[in-house]
């Protein structure tokens, strides 16, 4: 993989997609895998994966730390997924009524999963989350949830009310809390009264200005605490961070169970599956409603789900990925004090974010990380200047090394335009 100047990437090929897709993509490209807002030495098309690595179309090599926004948890292209996913395939995917799989998938969750007596299933995070949410509404016959302020779960009205084309109105019986306060929480509690329907929280809150926040052991008991006096349902978002820090669910640490909890990215190395799991007391009121997807009962997906839970327990790959985000974050500390160069490392290693003391997300105002990022790029590592990144069980020892190698030329830029950053 180049890491010389004299070798630096080459973007032909992605710059007539680019061209072609102007014309035919709004903006050219849509969502968060659009390359507009990330520096010179990012492409827009990829080609192919294997493992840690991904090409772009130009033939270009990158060691991956977005494993896709997070979906690739073992590896592209990981051999026993594509087996399953192959075998599942030559007998079809997408039938009148679900495959088999179905089952053997909501067994295999619910066994791992503490609070999981159910299992649901639709292809993206924010089915799980809205889903889990009308559940909780179903439940108790109530409205009002409270969330974290800066969080997210997901696209659509029913999160992001506010958003250019979607109706207020469908976010008006919602409340905010402050992650960690637990007296926000409580406060928020208060003004909702006697229609407290559900206390929606994140695994780990990743809020707008890019940091990380760790629930901690008094906030996460108070919530439950919480929810038991209210007859609240505790909805965990455990989208982001599931089955990359415990395959018993994010919160099995703490001792804590929420009452229904949604999956998505991890869970599928890379196939389009979402999940919520729940307690057997919200399975009545989960029967009450319609809620249906004309792909959410595919089997090839559902598969790939067995194959990757199955691998992730026996080859212990949580602990693998924690070993490599470990190393890394390790690395780039010592680098950037080697340089005299200020950083703050946030999250679990699993899936962490690195920004740049005198960058401000919040305004977009980010040149360093931006320059860093891109100066990576550019040498085969495929780093993130905003969100945060994300880790699998194929990174190993010689990927950081080589990683590190890299980053180094890059806080080296970095420190030589911006000084003391």
């Amino acid at each position: 993989m180049a890491t010389t100047d004299q070798q630096l990437h080459t973007y032909e090929r992605d710059a007539e997609l680019r061209a072609r897709a102007a014309s035919v993509l709004p903006g050219g490209m849509y969502g968060h895998q659009s390359a507009a807002r990330l520096p010179d030495g990012f492409p827009q098309f990829f080609a192919r994966g294997e493992g840690s690595h991904i090409w772009d179309v130009d033939g270009n090599e990158y060691i991956d730390y977005m494993c896709s926004y997070g979906p690739i948890v073992l590896g592209h292209r990981h051999p026993s997924v594509e087996r399953a996913v192959a075998a599942q395939a030559a007998d079809g995917d997408c039938f009148n009524a679900p495959t088999e799989r179905i089952v053997e998938l909501a067994e295999l969750m619910t066994g791992l999963i503490g609070h999981g007596d159910w299992a649901w299933f639709a292809k993206n995070g924010s089915d799980a989350t809205r889903f889990a949410l009308q559940v909780a509404r179903a439940h108790t016959g109530k409205n009002t949830a409270i969330r974290g302020e800066h969080a997210y779960h997901g696209w659509g009205s029913t999160w992001m009310g506010a958003a250019t084309g979607m109706t207020p109105s469908a976010t008006d019986f919602q409340l905010t809390y402050t992650y960690n306060d637990l007296e926000s929480v409580r406060a928020a509690a208060v003004e909702a009264g006697d229609d407290l329907a559900a206390v929606v929280v994140s695994a780990v809150e990743y809020d707008a200005s890019g940091s990380w926040t760790a629930p901690d052991q008094a906030f996460v008991r108070g919530v439950r605490d919480l929810c038991d006096a209210t007859g609240a349902v505790l909805v965990l978002d455990d989208v982001r961070a599931g089955f990359r820090l415990d395959l018993g669910g994010s919160w099995a640490s703490y001792g804590v169970e929420p009452d229904i909890s949604a999956y998505c990215k991890a869970i599928a190395n890379g196939y389009p599956l979402s999940a919520v799991v729940a307690k057997r007391e919200l399975e009545e009121a989960a029967s009450r409603f319609f809620a249906t997807g004309s792909y959410w009962f595919s089997g090839v997906a559902m598969a790939a789900s067995i194959a990757t839970i199955t691998t992730l327990q026996e080859t212990d790959g949580v602990a693998q990925i924690k070993r490599a985000g470990t190393m890394l974050r390790e690395g780039l500390n010592l680098q950037a004090q080697s340089h005299g160069i200020a950083i703050k490392q946030a999250g679990p290693v699993q899936v962490p974010s690195v920004r740049f003391v005198g960058d401000d997300l919040a305004k977009m105002d980010i040149p360093r990380a931006m320059m860093f990022t891109g100066e990576a790029a550019k040498r085969g590592v495929y780093l993130h200047p905003t969100h945060n990144w994300f880790l699998s069980a194929a990174h190993r020892d010689e990927d950081i090394e080589h990683t590190l190698a890299v980053t180094d030329v890059a806080f080296a830029r970095v420190k030589e335009a911006f000084g003391d950053a």
